[in-house]
C-alpha cells in the first residue's frame, strides 16, 4: 500500500497528482525538449543524466509546483470565473481533439481529464497573477543598462603597470590582451549585478572606447575597455529579466512559506514505473500553446 494508491504520482498534503496527468505532461515536455531545430533528441545518446531522466524531473517539478499553487489558492479564496470557466472547456476541446489514438491510449485521458487539468493549470496561473500585481513596473533605463566590454586579467601589479604602458602608447587592446591576459578578451554584455561590485563601479562609468586603470580584486589586476556603453535591444530585454525577477520575488514570498510546510509524498514505485514511449506517433506538444491561445492571446 503506497498511502495514495496506485494510481496517483504524489501527493501534498490531501491534494493527489494522477498518472493521467503526470503523462499528459511528460508527453508535451517529451516533444518541447526532445526536438530543437527539427533534430529529434531521442535519436542520440547522451553521457551522464539521460534526456529522459531531465524531462521527467522537469515534469515531476512543474505538477509538484502547479498543485502546491492550487492548495494555496483554495487556501486564499481564489477561484476561477464562469467566463474562464469557460475557456478552460474550449482549450480542453480542442487540445483533446488533436489527441491522435495512440496519444489518449498512452496518457489514458478523457475529455473530462483535460478538462480538469487546464482547471488546475489555469488556477496556478491565476494564483501568479494574484500574488504579483502591484509589483513596480518602472525600470530605468540605467538600472537596465547593458554595456559590452573587453578585459585584461593579470596576476600582479608589476604586469599591469606594463600593460597599462603599452595600451596607453597606443598599442592594439585585443593584441596585448593576447599577449598578457589570463582570461578571454572576447567582447562580453554585461549587466549590473554581473560583475564584481568592484569592476561594476568601473566599467558602467566608463564612455565609448574609454579604457580603465587596474582594478586591484582578490583574484588580481583587471584592466577594462568599454566597446559600448549602452546597448539599446539588450537593455529593453534587461528590463523584462528584471521585471521577471521581481515577480518571482514576491511570489516566493507565499508561495516558499507554503512549500516550507507541505507534506509531500512521492510514490516512487509508481513514478519509475511511467517511461516516456519514443513512439513517432506520440507527438504532442501543443498543451501550454492552446492554453496561451485562450488565456493571453485573447
Amino acid at each position: 500500500d503506497t498511502g495514495i494508491g496506485n494510481n496517483y504520482v504524489f501527493s501534498v498534503g490531501e491534494s493527489k497528482c494522477s498518472i493521467k496527468q503526470a503523462k499528459l505532461f511528460l508527453c508535451n515536455y517529451q516533444n518541447l525538449y526532445g526536438n530543437a531545430y527539427g533534430v529529434n533528441l531521442w535519436d542520440y545518446d547522451f553521457e551522464g543524466d539521460s534526456l529522459e531522466k531531465y524531462v521527467k524531473d522537469v515534469t515531476l517539478d512543474e505538477l509538484t509546483k502547479m498543485v502546491c499553487m492550487d492548495i494555496v489558492s483554495q487556501q486564499q479564496g481564489i477561484e476561477l470565473t464562469d467566463k474562464e470557466n469557460k475557456k478552460v472547456r474550449k482549450a480542453a476541446k480542442e487540445y483533446y481533439e488533436s489527441l491522435n489514438s495512440e496519444e489518449k491510449s498512452y496518457m489514458g485521458v478523457s475529455l473530462k481529464d483535460v478538462e480538469e487539468i487546464y482547471s488546475q493549470y489555469a488556477l496556478a496561473e491565476k494564483l501568479y497573477a494574484n500574488l504579483t500585481e502591484g509589483i513596480n513596473t518602472e525600470v530605468s533605463d540605467d538600472d537596465a543598462r547593458v554595456i559590452i566590454i573587453q578585459e585584461i586579467c593579470v596576476s600582479d601589479e608589476t604586469t599591469a603597470a606594463e600593460v597599462k604602458k603599452k595600451l596607453a602608447a597606443g598599442e592594439n587592446f585585443e593584441t596585448v590582451a593576447g599577449e598578457y591576459s589570463s582570461c578571454s578578451s572576447g567582447k562580453m554584455s554585461i549587466a549590473r549585478g554581473e560583475l564584481p561590485s568592484e569592476l561594476e563601479s568601473v566599467a558602467f562609468e566608463l564612455a565609448n572606447d574609454e579604457i580603465s586603470d587596474a582594478i586591484k580584486t582578490s583574484g588580481g589586476y583587471y584592466i577594462i575597455k568599454c566597446v559600448s556603453k549602452f546597448e539599446e535591444k539588450l537593455t529593453e530585454d534587461n528590463k523584462d529579466n528584471i521585471l521577471n525577477q521581481r515577480e518571482k520575488e514576491q511570489f516566493n514570498h507565499v508561495y516558499e512559506d507554503f512549500v516550507g510546510n507541505a507534506v509531500f509524498y512521492l510514490n516512487e514505485d509508481e513514478w519509475n514505473k511511467v517511461n516516456i514511449d519514443k513512439n513517432s506517433k506520440i507527438n504532442t506538444d501543443s498543451f501550454f500553446e492552446v492554453y496561451d491561445k485562450y488565456f493571453k492571446n485573447e
